[in-house]
């Protein structure tokens, strides 16, 4: 007997999916988009929804819960960790004053990500206003290889990094999910 979850998916038409196609709010019918801007643009919303079903169906204790010590990271770090990296990408593009982290201090994203339903709905709430004001930013350079902030960062260098981003923590919430109750798929 063991403490671990049973692995299981919610799909049925092929096992090794999250979900069923039919079911699935990623677009992945057709061809995919025309040009380079509107293919990173593609990739990070379907990312950013991945790790929204990441986490769905997910109490607040499940979406708390660390992975392995001495880690820290839980999925709604991982929420409050892209909240505060959307912010980041803003500071990265200005050559104004960068704004303040967003919850205070280094590792506060995942160190102050607490079973509480109130710091959930925030954290939520925290993403969907910080990536919205990084896209309404990053909207105003429609040519990806335009250099700009102190550092002379490419737009293009951005996108890309926004999109390594996301896959990359998206791989960490498929790990995660399935530690806490089990649940697999793509």
């Amino acid at each position: 007997m063991t403490d671990e979850p049973a692995r299981w998916t919610q799909a049925t038409v092929y096992p090794d999916m999250w979900v069923d196609p039919d079911d699935d709010p990623r677009d992945s019918e057709g061809p995919g988009p025309d040009g380079e801007l509107a293919t990173l643009q593609d990739y990070l919303t379907n990312y950013r929804i991945t790790l929204r079903m990441k986490c769905e169906g997910l109490d607040a204790e499940q979406l708390a819960r660390r992975s392995v010590p001495p880690s820290t990271m839980s999925l709604l770090g991982l929420i409050r960790h892209l909240a505060e990296v959307e912010r980041d990408w803003r500071n990265w593009i200005t050559d104004g004053d960068p704004l303040p982290k967003l919850y205070g201090r280094r590792d506060a994203d995942f160190d102050d990500a607490v079973a509480d339903p109130a710091v959930v709905e925030a954290s939520y709430a925290d993403l969907e206003r910080e990536q919205g004001a990084t896209d309404v930013a990053l909207a105003a350079y429609p040519d990806l290889g335009q250099r700009v902030g102190k550092d002379g960062l490419a737009i293009r260098e951005l996108l890309v990094h926004r999109v390594e981003e996301y896959a990359r923590h998206c791989g960490h919430a498929d790990l995660l999910r399935e530690c806490v109750d089990g649940r697999v798929g793509q």
